[in-house]
């Protein structure tokens, strides 16, 4: 059994966020800018940073289960298809009040590692497979104003030490409507 430090307590600073990966032994490089709202927006930003670059949806379905998708940029993901790849009822965006009671980040800030925000597990976690085929991968340090990049493999890690099952799902999937 492996033993991982304890997380820290929610909301989590990015500085409690960077000492909980380098207490993991998680190899991280952040480039700081200005703040990013939309895929397009980044551009610049990806292109000095190699690896594979993310969205990031905060949904919840009709039945009110919350999901967190991080996902190749590239990948298209038909909403109204989604649920069918992930399994569940229909989905839609989740508001920004729910976004920043359930992972602490604003819209603009989702992000693989807002999960650290939440210890009950509430959100369920799904990790696009195509995302998980680059070496790198790049997600904001829970806010937009920079982007952290990390191994795939220490991703993984990182979510395991949160005492959650990594879920990588197929999902251009979604995309083929």
């Amino acid at each position: 059994m492996t033993h991982f430090p304890h997380p820290p307590v929610p909301p989590v600073s990015r500085a409690a966020l960077f000492a909980f990966l380098d207490g993991l032994g998680i190899a991280h490089r952040t480039v700081e800018h200005a703040p990013v709202f939309t895929v397009a927006e980044g551009e610049e930003i990806k292109a000095a940073m190699p690896g594979g670059h993310t969205k990031n949806l905060f949904l919840k379905d009709k039945k009110g289960a919350l999901v967190l998708i991080s996902a190749l940029q590239s990948t298209q993901i038909e909403l109204n298809q989604l649920h069918k790849a992930i399994g569940g009822a229909r989905l839609s965006f989740g508001s920004a009040d729910l976004l920043e009671a359930s992972l602490g980040v604003t819209p603009g800030s989702v992000t693989a590692f807002a999960i650290i925000n939440d210890p009950r597990h509430a959100v369920r976690f799904i990790l696009d497979e195509a995302l998980m085929q680059h070496g790198m991968v790049n997600f904001h340090p829970l806010k937009n104003d920079a982007t952290t990049a990390i191994s795939s493999a220490d991703l993984l890690r990182f979510v395991r030490a949160l005492g959650r099952a990594p879920e990588v799902i197929d999902l251009s999937a979604a995309g083929a409507a």
